[in-house]
C-alpha cells in the first residue's frame, strides 16, 4: 500500500487492514447515488490537484454524407476551467483495548465506527455532486449555470410525478440530449412514487422509470421537496476521480489510534443543458 496512508505505522494485520477496507467500500457503496448514473473518469493518482473541465459547445446530430464534404456543426470548446480537487474525509478511532483483544483472543474488529466514517464521506461526496462547493468555485448538477429549471407540481397528487417527468424529458429532447436518463429524488418525493398510478395497478414509480431508464435514486442529501433529471452520459458529465475511499492512519493519542476515511474527485459538467433541476413550488 502506497506510503502516503501511512498504514505501515498503525499495528494492523493484514487481514485486520482487508476488513476494514471492505467495511469501507461496502458502506459507501450502500450510501452513494451519484456514482451509480455518472461516469468515473481517473484515478488520477493523489497528487493531483487539478484536471480541466471543458464545457463544450454543439449539440447537432452527426452528419451523413458519401463523401464527407456536408458541413454540419462542430463539437467545439466553449469554456476550459481547472478544477481543483478537494479531499473528502472523516476520521475515528481505533481504541487499542479493541485491538489488544481482537489479536489476544480472535474477537472480530470492531468496524463500526469505520462504517460511520465512510458513510459519512459517501454523503459530502453526494452533496459535492449535487450542489458544488462555492467556497471552492465548484458547480454541482443542482447549482451550474445553464441548467434547465421547470416548475415542480405538487407531488401528493396522483400522476404529478409522472407528468413532471415527461415535461423534463420533453425539455432535455428538444435541447438535443435524448438519454437515457437518470431521476434523484429526495426521499419524500420518493415514497411518493410507490403508490398505484391512475387505477392502473402499477406504481408511478414503475412508469416513471419507464422515462428515466438509468435509474431513479432517493438521495438524502437533497432537501424536499428536490427532483434533478439528467442525461449523465461521458459526453455531457462524468465524475474526475483522484483517489477513491481509502482508509489511513492518521496518528496514535493516549494509545488509540486516529484513523481516516478519504477520497479526492470533482464533478464536471461539460453540458448544463443537459441537467432538468426542477424549481419546487414556493411556500
Amino acid at each position: 500500500m502506497t506510503e502516503y496512508l501511512q498504514r505501515d505505522q498503525a499495528p494492523l494485520t493484514s487481514g485486520q487492514w482487508q476488513s476494514l477496507d471492505a467495511m469501507v467500500v461496502r458502506t459507501a457503496q450502500a450510501v452513494l447515488v451519484g456514482r451509480r448514473f455518472l461516469s468515473l473518469v481517473g484515478p488520477f493518482g493523489p497528487g493531483v490537484e487539478a484536471v480541466p473541465s471543458d464545457t463544450l459547445t454543439g449539440t447537432a446530430a452527426g452528419q451523413i454524407d458519401l463523401l464527407g464534404n456536408a458541413e454540419g456543426e462542430t463539437v467545439g470548446v466553449q469554456r476550459r476551467r481547472y478544477l481543483p480537487l478537494p479531499l473528502i474525509y472523516q476520521d475515528f478511532w481505533l481504541h487499542w483495548r479493541d485491538l489488544e483483544s481482537s489479536g489476544r483472543f480472535g474477537v472480530p474488529l470492531d468496524l463500526t465506527k469505520a462504517a460511520a466514517a465512510a458513510a459519512a464521506c459517501a454523503q459530502a461526496e453526494d452533496r459535492l455532486i449535487f450542489d458544488g462547493d462555492p467556497a471552492l468555485g465548484l458547480d454541482g448538477l443542482r447549482t451550474v449555470d445553464g441548467r434547465q429549471t421547470p416548475p415542480m407540481r405538487d407531488w401528493h397528487g396522483a400522476g404529478e410525478a409522472f407528468a413532471d417527468v415527461v415535461d423534463g424529458v420533453r425539455l432535455l429532447t428538444a435541447a438535443g440530449f435524448p438519454g437515457p436518463y437518470a431521476l434523484a429524488v429526495s426521499p419524500r418525493l420518493y415514497a411518493e412514487l410507490n403508490r398505484i398510478f391512475d387505477n392502473t395497478g402499477v406504481l408511478e414509480l414503475e412508469q416513471v422509470e419507464k422515462l428515466a431508464r438509468r435509474g431513479v435514486y432517493p438521495s438524502s442529501v437533497l432537501p424536499e421537496p428536490a427532483a434533478v433529471l439528467v442525461d449523465s452520459g461521458p459526453q455531457n458529465m462524468d465524475l474526475a476521480l483522484a483517489l477513491d475511499l481509502s482508509a489511513a492512519f492518521v496518528e496514535s493519542t493516549n494509545l488509540n489510534y486516529r484513523m481516516r476515511v478519504l477520497e479526492s474527485l470533482v464533478p464536471r459538467i461539460h453540458r448544463p443543458a443537459a441537467i432538468c433541476a426542477f424549481t419546487p413550488p414556493a411556500g
